[in-house]
């Protein structure tokens, strides 16, 4: 009798496909076990079972509708756009869902967001809340006013905050459920911003004194600081950790590398050029650097994440508002949005071109669209048909 026609046989090779399906399945969830690890990042039953299953397909809309009031502040999250307001917190889904929403109060509301996590709070207020496309993972009332915020890939944040005791600053983290997991007072000097590292070990603090800026670096399980990096006479405006460990500083003339031990190397010069606006992220580094004396006139440049040039394009507009997913730029100039690759090629113009017309801030979406928003509208533009690179 043929194989085919043998019962025993069909069962042999149910048993190989049930051990192929296992197989690949197995091979899934080592492989998820190992990126996730690798990268630090914490395992999740939910994310894994996203990672596996097909993503639902949603259609795009043109327009998002937010509530959250007056000073609306954006940020992409991937698969969707957030706000903060005046009137709280707000995320839609790119299909224009309403996923996320948290009303309170800020008087002066900003965000912070990376790799689909967000940090909402109230400058010289007390509120500050985490979440992300899908939830608010933490509510926090600080104890003083709140100076600024940041989150990392993981969604432990660090809140610096005024202290009104016999320290002048204070630093907070948090981890990504709201937890206080580590806290550090100083006593001189005003604290402006404080940085996470991706593993949640290490934490460098932004300090400004009368002698210049410094940066403290701290590891998260003592209560003494590793080493400080100190620019006298200069002055640091932002840190983020980058993925190798160090910190990466921005100063008035140039990104500055500072190591473990607190060494500083010159990263990028701006070689005389005035620091117009700059972004951080963990792959990109953008630079707006005007030239003295040339009114708009300057360049746009972008990094990546161990000095080399990706790209530049002279500017002779004035630059409102500049973002980056990390594979797309979108620079909202004086005569309209324009989208850019990270090497600084610029795309066609956008469709639907007008309806920026009054817009204050422009976020790059991970779809190669743009959010342009104004105080009473946020519009997706899209490229034409054919234009990606």
């Amino acid at each position: 009798m043929a194989d085919d026609d043998n019962p025993k046989g069909i069962k042999i090779n149910k048993r190989r496909l049930l051990g192929i399906v296992f197989s690949a399945a197995s091979l899934i969830l080592f492989t998820y076990v190992a990126i996730t690890l690798i990268s630090g990042r914490e395992l999740g039953l939910a994310r894994l079972i996203r990672w596996i299953r097909p993503a639902e397909y949603i259609e795009p809309v043109d327009d998002f509708y937010f509530d959250v009031g007056r000073n609306r502040v954006f940020a992409d999250l991937g698969d969707s756009v957030a706000a903060a307001g005046s009137l709280g917190v707000q995320v839609f889904n790119k299909g224009g869902a309403e996923t996320v929403r948290d009303p309170f109060r800020m008087s002066s509301p900003a965000l912070s967001a990376t790799e689909g996590r967000a940090v909402a709070f109230d400058i010289g207020g007390t509120s500050v809340r985490s979440f992300t496309e899908s939830q608010i993972c933490a509510s926090v009332e600080a104890s003083g006013a709140v100076v600024s915020a940041s989150i990392n890939r993981n969604g432990w944040f660090a809140v610096c905050t005024q202290d009104s005791g016999a320290y002048k600053s204070l630093v907070t983290v948090y981890n990504d459920t709201g937890q206080s997991a580590y806290r550090v007072s100083l006593a001189s000097g005003y604290t402006l911003n404080a940085g996470l590292s991706p593993d949640n070990k290490k934490l460098a603090v932004l300090n400004m004194t009368d002698n210049g800026s410094k940066i403290i670096l701290y590891d998260l399980g003592n209560e003494e600081p590793d080493g400080e990096f100190v620019y006298p006479g200069g002055l640091i405006l932002d840190i983020r950790y980058l993925p190798g460990g160090q910190v990466l500083a921005v100063t008035m003339n140039s990104l500055v590398v500072v190591d473990k031990d607190g060494s500083g190397t010159v990263f990028f010069s701006f070689d005389g050029r005035r620091l117009g606006g700059y972004i951080l992220i963990d792959s990109l580094v953008v630079l707006h650097l005007y030239d003295f004396g040339v009114g708009y006139g300057g360049r746009l440049i972008t990094l990546d994440e161990s000095g080399r040039l990706l790209g530049g394009v002279v500017t002779d507009r004035a630059i409102l508002s500049m973002s980056t997913c990390g594979k797309y730029l979108a620079v909202l100039k004086s005569d309209g949005p324009v989208l850019y690759d990270t090497e600084l090629s610029e795309f066609p113009p956008l469709n639907n071109h007008e309806a920026a017309a009054g817009a204050t801030q422009v976020i790059s979406l991970g779809d190669s669209s743009v959010l342009a928003a104004g105080d009473h509208f946020a519009t997706v533009l899209r490229i034409g048909e054919g234009a990606e690179h």
